[in-house]
């Protein structure tokens, strides 16, 4: 059997969507890849010059160009938004249904009632005229404030009190009750709720309103001891995604960074909370080293933190350890094995806010022996994952189109 290996350089985006004037106007004229090309033009990604950037982005000031020999194309974002966590729901295979975007007081009723009728104590906590929720004393459910606002709740628990596995549990009881795009369940070993509790903020809307409640993340401390995290994504069914279907063939996957996080993958090998990124490579290199087949998957999250930033030097740091780390998987790789390197959105560091771009991603296709070929624009990053279950033979997942045909 031979691997099937997907790289997704987190944020790395090689232009905004076509649709972007309509429904996201702040991201008109992103294009993460272009301006930093363009900003850096004198350095070079050997490796990514060789899997075919340049073919992708078409002209820049950079000194890198175009490979005749590459694999090369593009591929549209079907979610909303561009979001890590449905971006990679997408790429397993996921149809990403459309979320609502409300604020936490909008939901905290239906959420309430869902709690209460499974049992679980609930308090409600006030602060600047909003609520948030506070579940048996040591979990609270709010707003998340680092995220677009609107889009995605947060459970805050301490571990010190109740187990990841319990909070788990009340997250499957919140999402069921909300319709917003993604909740996220995690918590840390803190001294007292107390810790968590003093890190409730609240933040306004574009006019000024009051509207959001939750915990400050990074200020209640939960990210320093013992953290662990699921995310809850909305109309996702993992029996429907990557991992699963290849496991019903015998197949074993294993994730890499922040797609260890946000995937399901309850019978195959995750390695959590691994943001370096010479670390994730070192990883799958082991891997790669040791196993004769499978799916790896590894997310790069530096990219895209470093988009956050507003940090263009810091990117292409990270970009020049991606490349070295992917020089080395192409050095593991056998004649039957694939490659793919990709992105998941974009996150424009010139782009004047510090939000991800809706972006196209590029798609690089590596496979020894096969050269050139043009694979045009994909409208889904779930044709990856298509691409995977068809590869090994498996089930397709609910969305997605192979395009193994046209490297074989």
């Amino acid at each position: 059997m031979a691997r099937f290996i997907v790289v997704v350089l987190d944020g790395f985006g090689v232009g905004e969507m076509p649709d972007v004037a309509v429904v996201r106007p702040q991201d008109t004229g992103a294009n993460t890849a272009v301006k930093l090309l363009n900003h850096f033009p004198l350095k070079t990604l050997q490796t990514l010059e060789k899997l075919g950037l340049i073919n992708v982005v078409g002209d820049t000031q950079s000194v890198m160009k175009a490979n005749p020999d590459a694999n090369w194309g593009r591929a549209w974002l079907a979610h909303e938004g561009g979001d890590t966590f449905m971006g990679h729901q997408e790429i397993m295979g996921t149809l990403p249904k459309p979320p609502v975007v409300v604020p936490f007081q909008q939901s905290i009723d239906a959420i309430e009632q869902a709690l209460l009728a499974k049992n679980y104590q609930v308090k409600r906590l006030e602060k600047d005229g909003l609520q948030a929720l506070m579940v048996n004393d040591c979990v609270v459910v709010g707003d998340n404030l680092e995220a677009d606002l609107g889009q995605v709740y947060n459970l805050t628990a301490n571990f010190s009190q109740i187990s990841f596995e319990q909070v788990r549990q009340i997250g499957q009881v919140v999402r069921s009750a909300n319709g917003v795009g993604r909740n996220i369940a995690f918590g840390g070993f803190v001294n007292s709720i107390q810790q968590i509790l003093d890190a409730i903020e609240t933040k306004a809307d574009p006019n000024g309103e009051v509207k959001y409640i939750g915990v400050n993340a990074p200020d209640s401390g939960t990210y320093d001891n013992g953290f662990q995290v699921v995310h809850l994504g909305y109309g996702v069914d993992a029996a429907t995604q990557v991992p699963q279907k290849l496991n019903e063939v015998g197949i074993h996957t294993y994730l890499y960074g922040k797609v260890a996080d946000i995937v399901q993958n309850e019978t195959g090998t995750s390695y959590l909370s691994v943001v370096d990124t010479e670390r994730v490579f070192e990883l799958m290199h082991q891997d790669l080293q040791q196993q004769t087949t499978g799916f790896f998957c590894a997310n790069i999250q530096e990219t895209d933190l470093s988009g956050h930033l507003q940090d263009p030097r810091q990117y292409w740091k990270i970009l020049e350890k991606s490349d070295k780390g992917l020089e080395q998987v192409i050095a593991l790789m056998e004649s039957d094995d694939v490659l793919v390197v990709m992105a998941d959105h974009g996150n424009d560091p010139f782009i004047g806010h510090t939000l991800h771009t809706r972006e196209q991603v590029p798609l690089l296709v590596y496979q020894k022996h096969i050269q050139g070929v043009e694979m045009g624009t994909r409208t889904t990053l779930a044709d990856v994952g298509a691409s995977v279950t068809a590869f090994f033979g498996a089930g397709l997942p609910v969305s997605g189109s192979s395009f193994l045909s046209l490297i074989k």
